[in-house]
C-alpha cells in the first residue's frame, strides 16, 4: 500500500522533471590518438533529449496509480 503511493509519487516527479529538463548533457573522454606511448585523448560533450510525451506519460501513469489506490481503499 505504501510501495504503491511511493512508486506512484515518484513516477509523478520523474514525469516533471522530464517535462521541465528536456535534455541533459554529460562529458566523457575518448580516446582520439594511440601511436606507441603516446596517446592523446579529448573531451567529448554528449546530449541525451527525453520526449515530453514520455513525461507526460509518466505523470499520467502515476495520477492513475494514485486514483486505483485511492479507490481501493475507498472499497475496502
Amino acid at each position: 500500500m505504501k510501495t504503491t503511493i511511493f512508486v506512484s509519487i515518484s513516477l509523478i516527479i520523474a514525469g516533471a522533471a522530464i517535462l521541465g529538463f528536456e535534455q541533459f548533457s554529460y562529458h566523457t573522454k575518448e580516446k582520439v590518438l594511440e601511436i606507441g606511448n603516446v596517446t592523446a585523448s579529448a573531451e567529448v560533450t554528449k546530449t541525451v533529449r527525453m520526449p515530453p510525451l514520455l513525461g507526460a506519460a509518466l505523470i499520467g501513469s502515476g495520477v492513475v496509480l494514485l486514483l486505483f489506490e485511492g479507490l481501493r481503499r475507498k472499497l475496502r
